[in-house]
């Protein structure tokens, strides 16, 4: 696209930004997939549950901005390049929601953990991206497509909730988003206990808009650029992958969105760690721990690839498009979440 610059690396930059926003709200604004089921199961408080419902609907609400102003068009997003499959969202979300209350983090949370100085998660993060590569182009990856075929979608038929309501409703694709997204925002500060958050609010938006950033770079590169760059936002768990073979390899290849957004998050969560002084070296002393953090982050890379995202993936960057598969997956992973930490606190315990 310019001489100084490639379209892949414009994406990673793109990627950092976000990644960076991300980074930030988690440290700062404790935006977190695990500790919001946590908090509402066990703590009484709905308030970081909250926080992702305003997160969703920022997204959604910019996302379909983009949509209507032509900058974004549908059928270039990744989500809706191909037709749901709903045993695969809910399969996928499971294990992924399973794995990450086993892990103690999902993708996203082991990085804003490592960058505030926790050695445990760098431990989730590389076995999470070898994980998600064996399923994703590893020796699990005929058995994954297999089980859960992937067809394309038809441009006349995205599977998208707004483009599904449109000719129901009369009212067009992007209107649909942008109101949903409203509704949705507006519920969330229906609790007291919200409205009395600004700070937490706040970087609920940040978040949100980091996807939205995400959603309008790649699609801006895509359409002025020279490559066949991925219109996508943000997700961690191919990414995660994708990071370790750069290292691995990157004079010989290309950064891009996701490992950008990858260094993003680092960064964002070291610079909020040292901002509220609570950066320190944590590592893990407990055999048995390392082995269920390991156990979890496997199971959570191959539940991702299978549900085609993570918690962010599909629980803010497919949501912000109405992709048919992320509430589905989302409320799976809540499910999985939940079922783990049963596990983890009581055993299965059947109280007599």
């Amino acid at each position: 696209m310019f001489d100084w610059i490639s379209d892949a690396n414009l994406t990673a930059l793109i990627g950092l930004v976000g990644g960076l926003m991300l980074g930030l709200s988690a440290r700062l604004g404790r935006f977190c997939t695990l500790g919001a089921i946590e908090d509402a199961l066990y703590a009484g408080s709905s308030l970081r549950l909250r926080m992702w419902g305003i997160a969703i609907g920022v997204a959604m609400i910019g996302t379909h901005m983009l949509i209507g102003a032509g900058v974004l068009p549908m059928a270039d997003a990744i989500y809706l390049q191909l037709n749901w499959n709903p045993l695969a969202s809910i399969i996928g979300g499971l294990l992924f929601g399973y794995g990450m209350a086993l892990s103690g983090n999902c993708g996203f949370g082991a990085l804003a953990r490592l960058g505030g100085g926790d050695l445990r998660a760098f431990v989730i993060v590389m076995v999470m991206g070898l994980a998600a590569y064996v399923a994703i182009s590893g020796p699990l990856a005929r058995l994954r497509v297999t089980v859960f075929p992937e067809t394309p979608a038809e441009p006349d038929a995205l599977p998208s909730i707004a483009a599904w309501l449109d000719p129901v409703l009369g009212v067009s694709t992007p209107m649909i988003g942008m109101i949903a997204g409203i509704i949705l925002v507006l519920a969330m500060f229906t609790s007291k206990e919200m409205r009395q958050a600004p700070l937490t609010a706040f970087w609920a938006v940040v978040a949100g808009l980091a996807v939205v950033i995400g959603w309008g770079g790649t699609a801006w590169v895509f359409a002025n650029g020279f490559s066949a760059i991925p219109v996508e936002s943000h997700t961690f768990s191919a990414p995660l992958g994708d990071t370790l073979i750069y290292l691995m390899t990157s004079s010989g290849s290309d950064m891009n969105f996701g490992v950008g957004s990858v260094a993003g998050v680092l960064a964002g969560a070291f610079i909020g760690s040292l901002f509220k002084g609570h950066f320190r070296w944590e590592a893990c002393e407990d055999p048995r721990e390392l082995k269920r953090q390991m156990g979890g982050a496997a199971i959570m890379g191959f539940g991702a690839v299978i549900a085609f995202g993570c918690s962010i993936g599909q629980g803010l960057s497919a949501f912000a498009i109405l992709y048919y598969g992320a509430p589905v997956t989302f409320l799976a992973i809540v499910a999985g979440a939940a079922l783990g930490l049963r596990q983890l606190i009581s055993g299965f315990a059947v109280a007599e």
